[in-house]
């Protein structure tokens, strides 16, 4: 699963991916030399699936995503201005398991290394890089993960029907955590009140960077330090908490993950999102490429994971797939469907 930032301007604002307003490192310019001219996918190894057989998507969708991949998509580095073409098939299903942004990059790029130790080298780079930032810039990111995990809860109403709180319970005091919220129960307090005040009280809420690196190394494993809390608030107050007891939510991925990805791989990563009939676009513009640069120099063509959306506010955010991209010198460069 995955969440992406698509209704603060604050948050637009920090990460925006081709601005930089934030900083974190100073892209360097990258030489030609640095860019490898070879097909980026092992063919022997990889599931290509034509768009028409791809599920869950409508027609209007399908007949723009097939022009898409005859026509192609002209990629044009930034720096040095070289450019590729690509056909864009779908590199089939992942698990819905959370770690759905890991998996989708592992497949779209074709690598060895695992979705927990993309996972591990994600949280790694992003705590690399805020500590190299100013404290202006660390408090414009951790303004943003506070809008994401632990909003203001006297606001946001007007765009949410709901909105959720993070919070991280250690493993091992799962046992007192629970304790204390049948003492407040057997007092006479609803369990979803006694819950909520336990939570909040004695666990650990994603409002900055060491927060946040703690919740995004969560992969739903046995293995993982914390358990992710979610309390789910309506304007009238808390609606319901999952208390995650047998620990298998994992941190989804958001856009700060993806441009740490990005700059541990030294590309940009495009996430495409292909919307539906209820997002009232034509078909001619139903699918929309958001743009993650790495705050590094960019050595590698880009990666590519695919979006299904679900309407225009909620942005399809829940999901990521892998896109495998196809370098092609047989597509004209003055007729593909998409110029990034």
């Amino acid at each position: 699963m995955g969440k992406l930032l698509c209704d603060s301007t604050t948050v637009a604002e920090t990460f925006q991916t081709s601005s930089p307003t934030v900083p974190w490192r100073d892209p360097t310019s990258a030489s030609v030399d640095c860019m490898e001219a070879v097909d980026l996918i092992d063919a022997t190894t990889t599931t290509i699936i034509t768009w028409e057989n791809v599920t869950g998507l409508e027609d209007q969708q399908k007949s723009y995503l097939q022009k898409m991949h005859a026509k192609g998509v002209l990629w044009k580095h930034p720096e040095d201005k070289s450019s590729v073409v690509f056909r864009l098939s779908h590199g089939g299903d992942v698990s819905a398991d959370g770690n759905c942004l890991f998996t989708a990059s592992q497949k779209a790029m074709g690598c060895t290394v695992d979705s927990r130790e993309l996972r591990r080298r994600t949280v790694r780079r992003f705590l690399e890089d805020l500590g190299s930032v100013t404290d202006p810039e660390r408090d414009m990111i951790e303004d943003a993960i506070r809008h994401m995990y632990s909003p203001d809860l006297k606001s946001g109403w007007g765009i949410h029907f709901a909105q959720e709180v993070k919070l991280l319970a250690k493993k091992a005091d799962r046992e007192g955590l629970d304790a204390a919220i049948d003492e407040l129960v057997h007092l006479g307090m609803r369990r979803e009140i006694a819950a909520e005040s336990i939570y909040k009280e004695r666990c650990i809420a994603v409002e900055d960077g060491p927060s946040w690196a703690k919740y995004m190394s969560v992969s739903g494993s046995p293995d993982d330090e914390y358990d992710i809390i979610t309390l789910q608030y309506i304007e009238e107050g808390i609606l319901s908490v999952d208390e995650n007891r047998e620990g298998h939510a994992a941190a989804f991925g958001d856009d700060i993950a993806i441009e740490c990805l990005a700059t541990e791989f030294k590309r940009e990563i495009y996430v495409v999102q292909a919307h539906g009939s209820d997002a009232m676009v034509d078909e001619e513009n139903c699918v929309f490429f958001l743009p993650h640069r790495p705050r590094s120099q960019i050595c590698e063509h880009p990666l590519f994971l695919f979006m299904k959306g679900t309407g225009w506010c909620g942005a399809g955010a829940d999901h990521y797939e892998p896109l495998i991209a196809h370098p092609s010198s047989l597509v004209s460069q003055e007729k593909v469907a998409v110029v990034l």
